[in-house]
């Protein structure tokens, strides 16, 4: 893991602070719907606050493309955020320029303001030095708490980061921990379970795993493809057939390194997703015609189980099935609440992230029982994959 400052290492009182954050969440109406990543920022801002910091908040919404979109503003997002740490936040019509300056010259020690969208300039995007030079004429010291943008080389997670004295936030710092504790320190044996709908989309996550971990358990629509790359007929179920030597490839790129890859034994089959009245459970080899593998078995669900119970770190990323249509969601559930079990046990380390998994695991009632659940999605999947992240990076230069 990098290298970096925390909050520890920083002088705050008085000092005007630019916390990189990200609050591209849900709006709807004019109000947020889901205050996760606002919840998550919040300690991060009260320290700051009880430091007495000057805190400029900054961020990016939605994907404007360089123009002021209405409908894409975060002024909305000022009370939500006031709400979640305790105390006022004032806004500032744009977060570059003579509305910016003002605002920021206004602030008093222990006072919180909020920037207008990054992304209604397209210098962010293009990560243009001239417009990070603009941001870093607002503040005295660089925080960045936005690990889900991290890999993204924009103005302000990349070029911003160089030009004030840098550190982490709570959130980016819990967050690199995490996965350093997961992937880079790990405690052994150390498993990992990939599921969701295709190999395709996670070559790289798969090709970097199967050097790191010791069991790696594949589920979900992407076990399909190893199936039949294994000669199982899975029948008209999800599966990259043009995948099939790929995954013969990494299957034996495991093998040659000592690993072990963990496909399903037994499958929940029905005609549809749209037909769980439907479904039989049967072996892989008697999947009946027509229909289509969409969650795990039984015995696959007891013999992952029992490879977690060997292992003292996991790291999940996508469902064994489709969780999201009841029945087939006892694969993904069973095994998420099993792993919760031995976390909460102090057996297991266990780190989950990407967007389809926080929705599993929130459909089992296990995500606040994890050891770290990430809401990072895209940054999350790059570091998993092995690749360096600019706005960690920069963290470190």
């Amino acid at each position: 893991m990098p290298r970096f400052k925390t909050l520890d290492q920083l002088s705050l009182a008085g000092k005007r602070v630019i916390l990189r954050a990200d609050l591209n969440v849900p709006v709807k109406d004019g109000k947020v719907s889901d205050a996760t990543r606002i919840e998550r920022l919040a300690p991060t801002i009260k320290e700051l606050v009880a430091k007495r910091a000057r805190v400029v908040v900054i961020s990016h919404f939605d994907r404007p493309k360089g123009k002021r979109v209405p409908s894409m503003s975060l002024a909305p997002l000022a009370p939500a955020l006031g709400y979640a740490i305790g105390t006022s936040v004032a806004f500032a019509d744009d977060c570059v320029g003579p509305d910016a300056a003002g605002a920021v010259a206004a602030l008093k020690d222990g006072e919180v303001l909020l920037l207008e969208n990054l992304r209604y300039h397209q210098a962010e995007e293009d990560n243009d030095e001239g417009f990070a030079r603009q941001l870093a004429a607002l503040g005295d010291l660089y925080v960045n708490d936005a690990f889900s943008a991290a890999h993204r080389a924009h103005a302000s997670t990349y070029a911003l980061a160089k030009l004030l004295p840098s550190a982490a936030g709570r959130l980016m710092q819990a967050e690199l921990e995490a996965l350093g504790k997961a992937l880079e320190t790990p405690a052994r044996p150390l498993a990992a379970v990939v599921g969701g709908a295709k190999v395709s989309t996670k070559l790289d996550l798969l090709g970097h795993l199967v050097q790191k971990v010791d069991v790696l358990v594949i589920g979900g629509g992407m076990a399909n493809t190893f199936l039949h790359a294994a000669g199982i007929d899975v029948g008209k179920s999800l599966c990259e057939r043009d995948l099939a030597e790929t995954a013969r490839r990494i299957a034996a790129e495991a093998k040659a390194a000592g690993k072990r890859i963990v496909l399903p034994i037994d499958a929940v089959v029905a005609p549809g997703l749209d037909q769980g009245a439907a479904a039989v459970t049967c072996a892989l080899r008697d999947v009946p015609a027509g229909t289509m593998i969409l969650d795990v078995g039984p015995k696959s669900i007891a013999a992952t189980i029992a490879e977690l119970e060997k292992c003292r770190t996991l790291v999940w990323n996508g469902p064994l099935g489709a969780f999201e249509h009841p029945p087939f969601d006892k694969g993904t559930v069973a095994v998420a609440r099993a792993a919760a079990d031995l976390t909460r046990a102090g057996r297991l380390l266990s780190v989950a992230g990407g967007g389809d998994t926080v929705a599993a695991l929130a459909h089992a009632g296990v995500e606040d029982r994890f050891s770290y659940v990430s809401t990072a999605g895209g940054a999350f999947l790059e570091w998993l994959e092995g690749k360096e992240l600019p706005g960690v990076a920069a963290l470190s230069g």
